[in-house]
């Protein structure tokens, strides 16, 4: 099967296509520039989902649901919102069907025209702060900490599977709050949330840091992000945290009784992730054989393979499997027994590297008889004969060195391709050639911001939280600098 995937060195946005489509992941939609998630890729979101989920739940943060559509007059109140997203946004004009006269098929009824269109959410701020105008009168109400799991539609015309499509799901975090400080306090709180979870879930190591004005989200005063560095020394934002100040409660008029009993602006934020944190996983993992999976993502984390030859062959090893399964059922690993009779085991040993299955466990008569197993792991490719009676224990301290050997390996690769320059043209030498992370000192303006972009494609990831203050000199107008910059090429 891995012969079936183009190499990365050879086309590394083909490589990635591939294992996506032949590892069951997702494929192709008959909508243009939408996508099915296939069980196996939505088995993974959904490991994604709810570790996720319980995060939030332990910060205090409750899930709700607001509507898909919104009404478009709700874009016009938040200028730098509206303007983000004016150029994304799929808009309903019309709420019925009729038979066309002609016999050819439906047509739009144009009878049927809203008196009012409605924009199909692309992020749901407009629509929460309304609702939220009626939640809040005064400082017992405060804070709101509400998430939703949704879908979400921006309209790209350039579209990759799991990393940019037209819909995608994502959830969405909308806070309240009664002052500034615990609306920034909150921001770089979840933005932590997410970082750990990349880190100990995902096994991808990443950078917390502020975005430059010119990145951040529409209508945010602030924006924190997390960004991980792919196999092709491309950056990837995989999740943003957004300080929102009061601009969204002037917006939508939401006001509330401080102690003081005066009136007072609500302070807001909002984060969150997608999907597109199924393609980080694919590319910082994943190897020219298939996708990778880190243990504690992998829907299926050991499987068991048996090698057989007659029906009493089979039958001796079921019997084993099942002993072995329970009791790594019972230390919470999940398992699978592949008993097709319709594939040989070569075909099984395949299409499971090809799906990124952490651990498999070969068994036939001859280590029934020794009392033995063939254990393999995914990352390595590195196989071991373990006796039956350390299987259990083995395949634990496995699926946790291979959960660190993922990070470490990241990491590595991330260091190994994070370089500091202090002149632009090595700065553009680095870009062109290498890629990767590229610390420089910029003057804080747009204008050498957009001119960097221009000229190279690099934008700024973002400037580190943990980043020391350095002086230094812009390396385009020369410009006295107190901090580098995370510069690359982005997805």
């Amino acid at each position: 099967m891995a012969k079936e995937i183009t190499s990365r060195s050879e086309n590394y946005s083909q490589w990635y296509n591939d294992i996506v489509v032949k590892a069951g992941l997702a494929d192709y939609s008959a909508v243009r520039g939408c996508m099915v998630i296939k069980p196996y890729g939505y088995a993974i979101w959904e490991k994604m989902r709810d570790q996720l989920d319980r995060m939030f739940k332990e910060t205090g943060h409750q899930n709700a649901y607001f509507p898909l559509f919104i009404p478009k007059s709700f874009f016009s109140r938040e200028a730098a919102h509206v303007e983000g997203f004016a150029k994304e946004c799929a808009v309903v004009t019309h709420y019925r069907l009729k038979n066309d006269p002609d016999g050819k098929g439906v047509v739009v009824d144009d009878e049927a025209k809203l008196e009012e269109e409605l924009v199909v959410r692309p992020t749901s701020e407009t629509i929460i702060w309304n609702t939220y105008k009626s939640w809040i009168q005064s400082y017992r109400d405060l804070p709101i900490l509400i998430n939703q799991w949704a879908n979400v539609v921006r309209w790209e015309m350039r579209t990759r599977l799991f990393l940019r499509t037209a819909e995608f799901l994502w959830q969405e975090g909308h806070t309240a709050h009664a002052t500034m400080q615990e609306a920034v306090e909150e921001a770089e709180r979840m933005i932590n949330v997410y970082a750990t979870f990349a880190r100990e879930w995902m096994a991808m190591p990443v950078v917390i840091g502020k975005k430059s004005e010119s990145e951040r989200f529409a209508g945010a005063v602030d924006t924190y992000s997390i960004e991980a560095l792919m196999q092709d020394g491309k950056a990837l934002q995989a999740g943003t945290s957004h300080f929102l100040g009061q601009n969204f409660a002037k917006a939508f008029d939401v006001k509330f009784l401080n102690k003081e009993s005066q009136l007072e602006y609500v302070w807001a934020t909002s984060w969150g992730v997608s999907t597109r944190l199924m393609g980080a996983l694919v590319m910082t993992h994943s190897d020219d054989n298939g996708l990778v999976l880190p243990p504690k993502l992998a829907p299926t984390q050991v499987v068991f393979v048996p090698i057989y030859k007659s029906e009493e062959e089979l039958n001796a090893v079921t019997g084993v499997v099942a002993r072995l399964r329970a009791e790594l059922h019972a230390n919470g690993i999940t398992t699978h027994y592949d008993d097709r009779d319709n594939y040989k085991p070569g075909f099984k040993f395949a299409e499971y590297e090809m799906r990124g299955v952490p651990v498999r466990v070969a068994i036939g008569p001859k280590d029934i008889e020794k009392g033995t197993a063939e254990v393999a792991r995914r990352d390595t490719l590195q196989k071991q004969f373990v006796p039956q009676e350390q299987l259990v224990s083995t395949i634990a301290t496995l699926l946790h060195d291979i959960q660190n050997n993922l990070y470490n390996r990241a990491l590595e690769f991330r260091e190994q391709n994070t370089v500091k320059v202090d002149s632009y043209d090595e700065f553009k030498k680095v870009i062109s050639e290498k890629g990767g992370f590229v610390l420089a000192h910029w003057d804080g303006t747009a204008e050498t911001e957009a001119f960097i972009k221009e000229e190279t494609k690099a934008t700024i990831r973002c400037i580190p939280l943990d980043a020391p203050k350095e002086e230094g000199k812009c390396i385009v107008t020369g410009k006295p600098s107190t901090q580098r910059a995370i510069f690359a090429v982005a997805y």
